[in-house]
């Protein structure tokens, strides 16, 4: 088992992590939250939490050129998204577009040592209100969270 299919199988029925995912939902209103891991070849589902029927389980992939997650892995940010269609940046942008998402919130999940393992993410196909310290400080310390279980 290489390391991908590792960090996918050992959080796949953590229940913490399911904890989290479900205050995510609860806490912003919207519909799906993810842990995702994200290399430069891959981006995987480790567990979710699908409300709005998405359609996506724990171990499914998406073509990773096509997510937000893989432009986070390259620039180390969070990204936040209350209104995509009102939004100057983002209502263009291809993969809200593709996805059919109208908010979205991602904050990456950095290893003790330094090294990028993925994202802890919501989306909506409605708009909410997502950049306000209660949400962002809980993406923070969510995501914080889950790099402390994965050692």
């Amino acid at each position: 088992m290489n390391d991908l299919d590792a960090s996918v199988a050992a959080l796949r029925h953590d229940a913490a992590i399911k904890a989290m995912l479900v205050r995510i939902c609860e806490t912003t209103a919207m519909g799906f939250a993810a842990v995702v891991r994200v290399t430069d070849s891959r981006w995987v589902a480790c567990q979710v939490l699908d409300r709005i029927e998405f359609g996506l389980d724990a171990g499914d992939e998406l073509d990773l050129k096509t997510t937000i997650c893989d432009e986070i892995r390259g620039h180390g940010r969070s990204v936040i998204i209350d209104h995509v269609a009102a939004d100057r940046d983002w209502p263009t942008h291809p993969t809200p577009v593709l996805y059919g998402f109208q908010s979205y919130i991602a904050f990456p999940i950095v290893r003790a040592d330094g090294s990028f393992f993925g994202t802890l993410c919501a989306i909506d196909p409605q708009p909410h209100k997502l950049d306000t310290p209660e949400i962002v400080g809980l993406f923070q310390s969510l995501s914080r969270e889950i790099a402390a279980l994965l050692g």
